[in-house]
């Protein structure tokens, strides 16, 4: 196994565990909640480092993810048929967050906040994933694709 994408994997994790994130869910929240809040942390890790890296290496970090993905929802304990199907409507859920992801600086702050309606059930305060989306995004410019492959880092931003 590659380190460098595991170690990639592992920071996007990091950020997905943030509890400020889920403090809004209207409900407890689930695998699939946090799944889809870490596709948004890959969508807009991809979207950033598309020029920066190779294709080879985000072809290869989205094959690790999705192995990681499988692997884990293995673990809960769903059967092959139902794996397949998870899988199959995880990779469309992230292919439809990628499309509007590619979006983001075109979108204005109400059309930001439709974005997350649609994928996440949460009270009134969606202005913080729009937020939260925004400095994400610029601290990825600031940084390069190898400094997330080294080790699980200490993201501030």
């Amino acid at each position: 196994m590659n380190t460098k994408y595991l170690n990639i994997y592992n920071n996007l994790i990091k950020l997905t565990r943030n509890k400020s994130l889920y403090k809004y869910y209207t409900n407890k929240e689930s695998f699939s909640d946090r799944l889809t809040i870490f596709f948004f942390h890959l969508a807009f890790f991809l979207k950033i480092y598309k020029n920066k890296s190779s294709i080879n290496d985000r072809q290869k970090l989205y094959d690790f993810i999705f192995k990681q993905i499988e692997l884990s929802i293995r673990e809960i304990g769903y059967g092959d048929a139902t794996v397949n199907k998870k899988m199959k409507d995880y990779v469309n859920l992230m292919y439809s967050i990628v499309n509007k992801v590619e979006l983001w600086e075109k979108f204005d702050s109400i059309e930001k906040s439709n974005l997350f309606s649609k994928y996440i059930d949460t009270d009134d305060e969606i202005s913080s994933f729009t937020s939260y989306f925004d400095k994400y995004s610029y601290y990825l410019t600031k940084k390069s694709f190898n400094y997330f492959t080294k080790d699980v880092i200490s993201l501030k931003f």
